[in-house]
This record gives C-alpha cells, sequence and structure tokens, in this order.
C-alpha cells in the first residue's frame, strides 16, 4: 500500500489529479471533511469503486487520523479489486484540519 503525504495531496487535488475519499460513515463525513473528498463508508468502498471508477484512476483514501484503522483496510480493499493508483492518507481530517487546510 503506497502513501501520500499532506503536501503531495494538496497539490493533486489543486490539479484534479485525484480522487479523495473519505472511508467514515456519513455522519461523521457530513459534520466536515477534506475539501474536495467524497464518501464512500468503508463496508461499500469495493463494490462502489468498481461502479464509479476506472482501474488506473488516482484515488486516495483517508480517516480522522493516524490511529484510524478505516483507510488502510480500505486501500488494501482496492488494491486486492485491482485498483492500480492507490494511496493511503494516514494523517486523514486531523492532519488537513491541523494544518489550516480547507474544510467543508
Amino acid at each position: 500500500m503506497k502513501e501520500i503525504k499532506r503536501e503531495e495531496l494538496k497539490q493533486k487535488l489543486e490539479n484534479n489529479e485525484v480522487i479523495l475519499i473519505e472511508v467514515l460513515d456519513r455522519e461523521s463525513y457530513e459534520k466536515s471533511h477534506i475539501k474536495g473528498a467524497i464518501n464512500i463508508p468503508l463496508e461499500d468502498i469495493g463494490a462502489e469503486a468498481k461502479d464509479r471508477f476506472d482501474k488506473d484512476d488516482e484515488i486516495v483514501v483517508y480517516c480522522s487520523d493516524y490511529e484510524c484503522k478505516a483507510s488502510p483496510k480500505a486501500a488494501r480493499k482496492l488494491d486486492d479489486l485491482g485498483f492500480e493508483n492507490v494511496y493511503h492518507y494516514k494523517g486523514g481530517k486531523k492532519d488537513w484540519k491541523e494544518s489550516g487546510l480547507p474544510m467543508e
């Protein structure tokens, strides 16, 4: 599983080069999420990704913070399904927000 750092993710978002997915539940997503992220909860990631994305799309998954285990599980699931460009943003929502970057 590949990891992506905050600055690289920020640049990819600014250039519309990546699909950013928050894998927490809808309620957590609706409270706040990284600007530009879509929500696909962990339990739905496999089925939804197969229907919505191409295998070579660049996808970044994240959850709440460094301790959260949902995004590494989602990244592994996407890798197992044959998605070729999957990244895990370890710092998640907390790291992004604490850096003063845009939230919605």
